[in-house]
């Protein structure tokens, strides 16, 4: 009797590009279908052929809707995946939007190297194009948390909470090959942190077979300082100088608490200064928010525009290119939060253009940078930012926000773990090389886990206890 095996197509030495594909003799089941970012190396992984003809997977299964585990989906499907795409309905809904915005996204950065002429791709093409997206949207389909289904032939899964952002899962599974017993295995998705604002707690593993599990801050802690602390040095150092003060953000999940937190402290300090909202996509996204209250803690909140805490009685939302254009026009003291998170695209770097050569100013960046990005570059405190072909000077200030990642860190995904008996294999993911080594010798020290750090590309045969 064959074992079921498990392939890891990306996520495996790298933070970004979750691709998992799940394969018997009778069944293909992609766990993920993300977009790498990062370094120029590991960028190009989305442009080459994917590792496994799509026509010969039979169903996908998305942990959420962040596009590091969903932006490949257009693409797939495009290239001839024709099954269905399973995932809860605040992630379908947020799956769908950001979809469209990466396709238009893409389209624009290719338009725009096309008018400037610097790519050296003759012409510059997407990567896929919004009727892509438009196409993928419609193969999305949704079931509750909390309730086993069958996804293929031998494959059952069920969603748990991960508390990362509305909608996120852990995804068990239930896979037999050749009718033998099943083998479980666990993907933990991304775990997000405990008492954060606007997501459930991670729910606790049950017993697993295998575990799938991310290491994205497996070699660090975050800070133990409040985030509402963190946010008040921030403004009362930038508001008195006059300061635009800009935040990078994820615009799912990270901008609804920034202007949730932001908001607050402006109220407890005394200190009011307008806060623009710079994405159509977060914008929507924080409808969706307010779409699902039973997921954002907000059942018992007065959702009228203007009173709720995901708007914000200063925020101002800005839809429309024309509407960002007009912020550049804009002295300080303000907020801007933009995205891409990581400043990989979007209309983020626009702001970084005109943000960063004047020293009063102040960029925040909001969570994890992966190697290779702009706020990784920043990060290390790089002097010049290369923006659209342009190198930048870089005399901003740069702050680190380390409270507010949507990613729990080392000691809180061990604390997810400490219940859950060893499986017979934990495969460590979603980390770089070094994040994931030292998770690794944690785990197997302090939890007695027999860990394995899979290669891009590899194999694997899964066993059961």
């Amino acid at each position: 009797m064959k074992s079921p095996k498990i392939r890891f197509l990306g996520a495996a030495g790298t933070v970004t590009g979750s691709r998992f594909l799940l394969e018997t003799g009778a069944a293909r089941v992609l766990i993920d279908c993300g977009l790498f970012q990062g370094e120029k190396s590991i960028r190009q992984r989305n442009w080459e052929p994917f590792l496994v003809p799509p026509r010969e997977i039979d169903a996908v299964v998305l942990t959420h809707a962040h596009i590091d585990h969903t932006g490949y989906l257009p693409a797939l499907c495009r290239d001839g995946f024709s099954g269905p795409i399973h995932c809860t309905p605040a992630t379908a809904d947020l799956t769908e939007m950001l979809l469209e915005d990466s396709a238009r996204i893409s389209q624009e950065d290719a338009r725009y190297a096309n008018r400037k002429g610097f790519s050296r791709h003759h012409p510059a093409l997407p990567l896929y194009t919004v009727e892509d997206a438009k196409e993928a949207a419609e193969q999305l389909r949704t079931a509750a948390f909390n309730r086993w289904f069958r996804v293929a032939p031998g494959f059952e899964v069920r969603y748990r909470h991960a508390g990362h952002i509305i909608g996120s899962a852990m995804v068990e599974a239930r896979v037999s090959a050749d009718g033998g017993d099943p083998v479980r295995v666990l993907f933990s998705g991304d775990i997000g942190r405990y008492d954060a604002p606007l997501v459930p707690d991670p729910t606790e593993p049950e017993d697993c077979d295998v575990l799938v599990i991310e290491s994205t801050y497996g070699d660090r802690s975050h800070p133990e300082s409040r985030i509402e602390e963190q946010l008040e040095e921030i403004l009362r150092k930038g508001i008195p100088r006059g300061a635009t003060i800009l935040f990078a953000a994820f615009a799912v999940g990270r901008s609804q608490q920034l202007v949730y937190l932001l908001d607050k402290v402006m109220d407890e300090i005394g200190m009011t200064v307008p806060i623009h909202l710079d994405s159509p996509m977060a914008a929507n996204a924080t409808k969706i928010y307010r779409r699902y209250p039973e997921e954002s803690g907000l059942e018992n909140v007065d959702m009228r525009s203007g009173s709720s805490p995901v708007f914000g009685k200063n925020v101002y939302l800005h839809r429309s290119a024309d509407e960002s254009r007009r912020l550049n026009d804009l002295t300080g003291p303000r907020v801007i939060i933009a995205s891409s998170g990581m400043m990989t695209g979007g209309r983020i770097l626009h702001h970084l253009k005109r943000c960063l050569p004047d020293e009063n100013n102040l960029v925040v960046l909001g969570g994890y940078q992966a190697a290779g990005t702009r706020g990784r570059r920043l990060q290390n405190g790089e002097k010049t930012i290369r923006i659209h072909g342009q190198e930048i000077e870089n005399r901003a200030e740069t702050a680190q926000l380390t409270g507010l990642s949507a990613h729990a860190d080392a000691n809180e995904l061990l604390r997810w773990v400490k219940d859950l008996p060893a499986p017979k294999q934990t495969f460590i993911v979603h980390g770089e090389d070094d994040a994931r080594e030292v998770f690794a010798k944690r785990l197997q020290n302090e939890r007695g886990h027999h860990c394995i750090l899979p290669e891009h590309g590899s194999t694997h045969e899964l066993q059961k206890l």
